[in-house]
């Protein structure tokens, strides 16, 4: 059995199509607009996302810098969540990079925002306030699915008070299999939608922002601002077209397997999850037992070949993806149980050597 990794979905490797369609890629400057595999991909984008025009980005935290700098000006504040990436995990670019006031709210365990503090939160016309330019939504969040009634919801604030709004779908694709419906019904709501060619779609790099023909338009200048003009791109955009072409519908094999690991993790007592939050190909877990080290455990699992995320809080993470099967879910639950038994036996207590 090889190491099984379920550290995060951008671990996975391109398949035998993808490193084909890249050997085979034709290619031109996408700087001067002249590549045709890049032209295709982003053609291919904006229909399955029913938008008007897209742009191929280096990554997510690109294609979400970019938004922010195309809706907003230097001074202006964005409404996003507080467990949101963009907010954590992009090394504050927003504020640092773009220029831009974050308007933190709570998320909600579902990824939601408080539709009424929402409302609140948006600044009135008012020169010592910074003015409101956009709400930002994540989906999926921590691997839960945003509803589209809920945001149809935000998308009628917005609209109350003129704001844009930007998603942050770099998951969207697991949102849509999830739910069973087109990706474009996920994304009608907003102005502009970034998402993830290497994570569940196991293309090695990039992402693409999809909106309106203006905002695209604007975004191309942005993205050559902070560097993300890639010439000849259309290598890496040719495995960007497989996985939409080939690696959406698979996606509910992953779904299915993070399914089954969370249960058979839920039938070990020591273990301390919630199924019910296992929405698409992430899962988050923790012991019962206040005495075992989050991270010894962790470091357990590794020995023995099973590679998870330990984060804060004595939680850690498991997400399956391309490239794991049945047989390696079977297999890591097997380890899980070994590693418990050890922990049990005392070896993995806190202050042990």
């Amino acid at each position: 059995m090889k190491r099984i990794d379920l550290r995060s979905d951008t671990v996975t490797l391109p398949s035998q199509a993808m490193r084909e369609a890249m050997h085979k890629a034709e290619l031109g400057d996408d700087v001067f607009g002249e590549d045709p595999t890049v032209n295709r991909l982003q053609e291919l984008a904006a229909r399955r996302l029913g938008k008007e025009d897209a742009l191929f980005v280096a990554s997510g935290t690109m294609g979400n810098l970019v938004s922010l700098l195309t809706h907003c000006g230097r001074g202006h504040e964005a409404i996003v969540g507080d467990r949101s990436h963009m907010y954590r995990y992009e090394q504050g670019g927003m504020a640092s990079l773009a220029g831009i006031h974050a308007r933190v709210l709570a998320n909600q365990p579902d990824g939601t925002l408080n539709l009424t503090e929402i409302e609140q939160a948006i600044n009135a016309c008012d020169v010592h306030f910074a003015r409101t330019r956009l709400i930002c939504l994540e989906n999926t969040f921590a691997g839960r699915i945003l509803k589209p009634s809920y945001t149809c919801q935000v998308a009628a604030v917005a609209r109350r008070h003129q704001l844009k709004t930007h998603l942050d779908g770099a998951r969207l694709f697991n949102a849509a299999i999830a739910l069973d419906c087109p990706v474009a019904s996920l994304a009608a709501e907003f102005d502009s939608v970034q998402f993830c060619f290497s994570k569940g779609l196991a293309a090695p790099v990039g992402s693409m922002i999809c909106g309106s023909r203006e905002f695209i338009a604007q975004a191309r200048r942005n993205r050559k601002l902070v560097g993300g003009g890639m010439r000849q791109a259309g290598v890496l955009a040719a495995a960007a077209i497989v996985a939409l072409e080939e690696m959406v519908e698979r996606l509910a094999e992953d779904h299915a397997n993070a399914r089954r690991l969370a249960e058979g993790l839920a039938e070990m007592p020591q273990v301390d999850i919630d199924v019910s939050a296992v929405e698409t190909n992430i899962i988050f877990f923790g012991l019962k037992d206040p005495g075992l080290d989050i991270k010894l455990f962790a470091q357990a699992l590794a020995d023995e070949g099973l590679l998870v995320l330990p984060l804060g809080a004595g939680r850690m993470r498991a997400v399956t993806h391309f490239g794991i099967e049945r047989e390696h879910i079977d297999e890591a639950l097997r380890v899980v149980e070994r590693s418990l038994a050890a922990g049990r036996s005392g070896c993995l207590q806190t202050g042990t050597v």
